[in-house]
């Protein structure tokens, strides 16, 4: 009976083999319907600047930190933390649902300094997460399934372009508040402040708490405290996007003020950290997300709910971008060297802001340019129209994306000359 089997199969292999049809017929039709989705914007730009074979050509797309050689940056204090790990042989485990706790517990300290009474009081729940889109998506998965106001969550218009898709694959429809003013390319406070009391009460509202991405525009201080008392009246919930601290200004304690304000004035909120931008972590993942809450129970009670929703989002988090950045934050040494670093790559940022508004006003441009150096962070939007983008693409081998967003860090002393001629001829 087996040789019968066997030659059976044989058989049937065969037929197969020979038979292009049957070999087609196997593949599944069950996804026949589903659509060709639209390329990712920035990789468009991306894979269009690496086919260009302009000598000159710039990339001002990418959101990454570069040098002044357009070189990955890694950090000296990330160097030796990750020296100082290896030494000690550590083993490879699963980290525990929430992460690293020397991590996350000094992530959270970061942001809300290290005298948050709140944080004293422990009303804090605090996971690791992966890296700050990882943390907005555990922060989307809690409230989708706990929030019992407005469903509806409020963007700045415009914000980060994964921000809707986050929120929206959560199943909480987004909406938009004024923010941003094209015409004289700074903030549209008035706008945003009136729009904030029109929507519905028990609404939750996105911030970023520094280097709005993509505008680099950002309140003062004395705004962030006027929105906090606009959020205490309207009963608006705060969802603070934190992924630049340090990096915008190069002080920790300076680009945490947005959250700290509200911190100091009783509200509770929703925090995402990210470690990409100041520790340069980029490929490692390291985030944070908490949830700011009435009391340690509440705090209890969260955390113990955001465990299941991770355990069956990702189940843990990964440990050796963790173990980096804890090593500098718990440091003394590397905690100072990492200071300096960070401040390093926020003032070549500043620098070139400066560099590329003097080379334009240089060139006897009559536009204001004042915006670029005003603006703080990666990005500067540029306030170029769509066509003079496409001219500064197709003429100039200079790229960016379609609303006149650049990212500072692909601008160096060797380029900005070059740049700032190019903008010049397509906004005469």
């Amino acid at each position: 009976m087996s040789q019968i089997c066997q030659r059976s199969l044989v058989a049937a292999n065969r037929i197969a083999i020979s038979s292009p049809a049957a070999v087609l017929r196997c593949k599944s039709t069950w996804f026949s319907e589903v659509q060709m989705g639209p390329p990712d914007a920035i990789l468009g730009v991306t894979e269009a600047f690496k086919k260009d074979q302009n000598p000159k050509k710039i990339n001002l797309g990418a959101g990454a930190y570069r040098d002044d050689n357009t070189k990955p940056f890694v950090l000296p204090s990330v160097h030796e933390a990750e020296k100082r790990i290896v030494n000690r042989g550590m083993d490879k485990e699963y980290a525990t649902i929430i992460g690293v706790p020397e991590f996350y517990n000094k992530a959270i300290e970061l942001a809300l300094g290290a005298e948050s009474k709140r944080l004293q009081a422990k009303h804090n729940c605090t996971t690791q997460a992966i890296s700050g889109t990882g943390a907005l998506r555990i922060g989307a998965a809690f409230l989708s399934k706990f929030w019992k106001g407005n469903r509806e969550i409020y963007l700045p218009n415009p914000s980060w372009g994964n921000h809707v898709p986050v929120f929206e694959h959560a199943g909480l429809p987004v909406k938009r508040h004024r923010y941003y003013n094209p015409k004289n390319c700074n903030l549209d406070f008035n706008g945003m402040v009136e729009d904030l009391k029109k929507i519905p009460e028990t609404s939750v509202v996105l911030l970023h708490a520094c280097a709005h991405n993509p505008t680099g525009v950002d309140p003062t201080a004395e705004q962030w405290r006027e929105l906090s008392q606009v959020f205490k009246q309207r009963k608006l919930y705060p969802f603070f996007d934190m992924a630049y601290q340090g990096f915008a200004t190069g002080n920790v304690d300076g680009d945490a003020q947005a959250v700290r304000i509200f911190e100091a004035d009783g509200h509770d909120f929703c925090l995402a950290q990210s470690f990409a931008k100041n520790m340069g972590l980029y490929g490692e993942r390291a985030g944070a997300f908490s949830v700011i809450c009435a009391d340690e129970q509440e705090a209890a009670r969260c955390l113990s709910q955001i465990k299941i929703l991770i355990r069956a989002l990702y189940s843990n988090p990964p440990i050796h971008g963790a173990r980096i950045a804890s090593e500098i934050l718990n440091s003394a040494d590397l905690r100072s060297q990492w200071l300096k670093d960070v401040k390093l790559m926020a003032d070549r940022i500043i620098d070139v802001r400066s560099k590329l508004k003097a080379n334009l006003e240089k060139l006897g441009s009559t536009h204001n340019w004042e915006h670029i150096v005003n603006q703080i962070g990666m990005f500067c939007f540029t306030g170029l129209t769509p066509e003079q983008v496409d001219s500064l693409i197709k003429n100039h081998s200079v790229y960016l994306t379609k609303d006149g967003r650049i990212s500072m860090a692909g601008v160096t002393s060797k380029n900005v000359e070059y740049l700032a001629e190019s903008m010049h001829k397509v906004t005469k």
